[in-house]
């Protein structure tokens, strides 16, 4: 066997001798000694603190839910959602599979961006195609979120005026005077503020989509308001003799099973349009206005140079009768006084 060997511990002594003070430095000047003193703080702040101040991202004042809650994220993406969308189409859908929603996002998103090739073919700017997708919704928060848009006012948001003020010096964070750092502050009127919960809990107040926010939901929103867009959008998830769908020989990945079955299970119920609310035909009103926004401006213009031509006509008629009266009177005159000298002769 090899022989053992023995390992003592160490004793590790600790030295009790007392730390020498630092030195210290004297500065001795040949014709004069400075002595640097603090001044005394004022006696009323010896006698009570200041008051905290109250900082927080601007984007992300205090909120009534807790912020990091998918429920209270889902509510904010809501509300921006619907204030940025002049445009939303809302489907109902049962039971769709995950291959039927990928087919269908694919079919949209290659018919939009066929619509934008001709746009930019025509040498239109407004390319936008590809911010257009479907995706689900919880109708329960999207319904909440949507009280909150149309029934809290957003004049009324002190927390707006504060970032626009000019009393503002930090860019990185915000203060609002007389604020507390609890949520349930009446300061704060944002849209997720206890004020906002408290008018999206009202079951008193009706929306226009009330009857529609039920079951399984869907919706499709567009950045502008677009009849080309969704004129694209009805010929491919709701097709009709109106906005027939693509035929076979142009697109035949659109007649695929996957497509169809799920185009069966997908049922249009309504848009909102710049906050209004209209059913199919309504849809349908808007997505058949021939040559989209840009045709509306031509007629529009059309109209409103046709009524400025008529109301040009009847001030002008005016003074063309006038002017027609003064000139016969005068040939009257005339003719009258030539008679005359003709008798005297």
């Amino acid at each position: 066997m090899p022989p053992r060997i023995r390992l003592w511990p160490r004793v590790i002594c600790l030295r009790t001798t007392p730390a020498k003070p630092p030195p210290t430095l004297h500065c001795s000047y040949a014709s004069m000694a400075t002595v640097i003193t603090t001044p005394a703080p004022p006696l009323g702040q010896a006698i009570r603190s200041a008051s905290p101040v109250l900082r927080y991202p601007p984007t992300q004042p205090p909120s009534y839910k807790p912020p990091e809650v998918r429920k209270t994220q889902l509510h904010r993406q809501y509300q921006s959602l619907l204030k940025s969308s002049p445009l939303i189409l809302l489907f109902q859908h049962n039971n769709l599979l995950a291959v039927e929603w990928m087919s269908i996002r694919r079919e949209l998103a290659s018919a939009l961006a066929k619509t934008d090739a001709e746009r930019q073919a025509a040498g239109s700017e407004d390319i936008f195609g590809s911010q257009i997708k479907i995706q689900i919704i919880q109708t329960g928060i999207f319904a909440s979120a949507l009280r909150v848009v149309e029934f809290f006012p957003p004049s009324e948001d002190p927390l707006n005026h504060a970032q626009n003020s000019s009393n503002l010096k930090s860019q990185s964070s915000l203060k609002i005077p007389s604020t507390t750092a609890k949520p349930e502050d009446a300061r704060f009127t944002h849209g997720l503020s206890r004020h906002a919960h408290e008018v999206a809990s009202n079951k008193k107040l009706k929306l226009e989509l009330d009857p529609l926010l039920s079951g399984p939901l869907a919706i499709i929103a567009f950045p502008t308001v677009s009849p080309q867009h969704l004129k694209t959008v009805l010929s491919i998830l709701s097709p009709s003799p109106d906005f027939p769908a693509p035929r076979r020989k142009a697109n035949p990945d659109y007649h695929e099973p996957s497509v169809q079955s799920g185009l069966q299970k997908l049922m249009l119920l309504g848009v909102r349009v710049e906050g209004k609310v209209f059913d199919q035909e309504g849809a349908k009103w808007v997505g058949g206005i021939e040559g989209g926004i840009d045709g509306l401006r031509a007629q529009l213009v059309a109209v409103l140079q046709g009524v400025g031509a008529g109301v040009t006509n009847t001030l002008e008629s005016a003074s063309r009768n006038l002017y027609f009266t003064v000139e016969g009177r005068r040939m009257d005159m005339e003719r009258k006084e030539k008679g005359e000298e003709e008798e005297e002769k």
